[in-house]
């Protein structure tokens, strides 16, 4: 996949070097001059530049590229600009760093839906997220192995953990699975109800609103996922 990434701070410069390492095409943006010279060489490309200047990022390959996050933290107005003229541009996909609840706001506003929150969220795991289809959340054990929360692929709708036979054919452990379900209380209002299931055993069915939480390698979970 190809992926642009706005501001090469802490979280963005580990963003885009995971990216990178994981086999996509990454081009990492920043103002600073030094930070582009510090990761040019673990990052596919490193470009200096305004990312809030409509004429400079209109000659980016917008069409050609699946992802823009701007993670810009150090400034809150460019980091606003910079998303606005992203979404403008109508990118693919767009995803925007807030600093605070009312950065939060402000990016709903313009109509940003998936906003990150570094300080609670690592890149590590976003990269994982990004790069692995259906992921939710997933906590990294070491480079090689992790725990995650995947929705379940639809092919395997209505089958038991035995039928898919994911120990054998994927070396991977389905720990549980939780369910998200809608109830209405007495007075009418709907909510949404997750429900962990316990320990898993071969004889679960599987549902398509579920979501799996799996033990194993990266390179094991990427193939059951894709």
């Amino acid at each position: 996949m190809k992926y642009i990434i706005v501001g090469l701070g802490s979280f963005g410069s580990s963003l885009a070097i995971k990216l990178t390492e994981q086999g996509n095409e990454v081009i990492g943006i920043d103002t600073n001059m030094g930070r582009v010279d510090m990761y040019k060489e673990r990052i596919s490309h490193c470009i200096c530049m305004d990312a809030t200047d409509e004429h400079t990022v209109s000659g980016l390959p917008l069409k050609d590229t699946d992802l823009v996050v701007v993670a810009i933290g150090e400034n809150k107005g460019a980091n606003i600009m910079a998303t606005a003229l992203f979404k403008n541009l109508q990118v693919k996909r767009l995803i925007s760093r807030a600093i605070d609840s009312l950065h939060e706001k402000v990016l709903h506003a313009i109509g940003i839906d998936e906003i990150v929150h570094p300080e609670e969220e690592s890149a590590e795991r976003w990269a994982k997220k990004l790069c692995l289809k259906g992921v939710l959340n997933s906590f990294e054990l070491n480079d090689d192995f992790s725990i995650v929360e995947a929705v379940l692929p639809p092919e395997f709708d209505g089958k038991t953990i035995r039928e898919i036979n994911i120990r054998e054919n994927y070396n991977l452990l389905v720990l549980t699975t939780i369910s998200n379900k809608e109830v209405k209380s007495i007075v009418g209002k709907t909510r949404n109800i997750t429900k962990v299931k316990g320990v898993a055993n071969p004889d679960n069915v599987l549902y398509l609103d579920d979501i799996l939480v799996i033990y194993g390698s990266n390179k094991d979970i990427k193939r059951f996922l894709n």
